[in-house]
């Protein structure tokens, strides 16, 4: 049975009564993408995030979703860090005021609809 958890993207209740797709989250975050702001579920890695705002391609993306592909490459920093740094978007976690500043070239095909480029 779906449950609906936000504007864009609904889960999918697994057998065991777990969500399959996003982890538990109570609210949604703003992070920066490219200069661009969004709204993302808290508690989810980076690249979860982007498949939140991009439901239809992400999950069609060659990332292997554990750490070995690194197509999922990104440089960024949190709220409360000085310069960004490179980060894996399938390891590390989102947080309120995150910037994402450069994105590899798969997430750069996978979200250009939604960062207008």
């Amino acid at each position: 049975m779906p449950k609906q958890t936000g504007s864009e993207v609904t889960e999918v209740a697994a057998t065991n009564g777990t969500t399959q797709i996003f982890r538990p989250y109570e609210r949604l975050v703003t992070i920066k993408i490219l200069g661009k702001s969004f709204e993302v579920p808290e508690k989810n890695t980076i690249l979860r995030a982007f498949q939140y705002l991009s439901p239809e391609t992400i999950p069609y993306g060659r990332f292997c979703w554990n750490q070995d592909c690194q197509y999922c490459r990104v440089v960024g920093k949190l709220s409360d860090e000085d310069r960004p740094h490179e980060l894996l978007s399938c390891k590390f976690q989102v947080s309120a005021g995150m910037e994402i500043t450069e994105l590899s070239a798969e997430l750069k095909y996978c979200l250009q609809n939604r960062l207008g480029k």
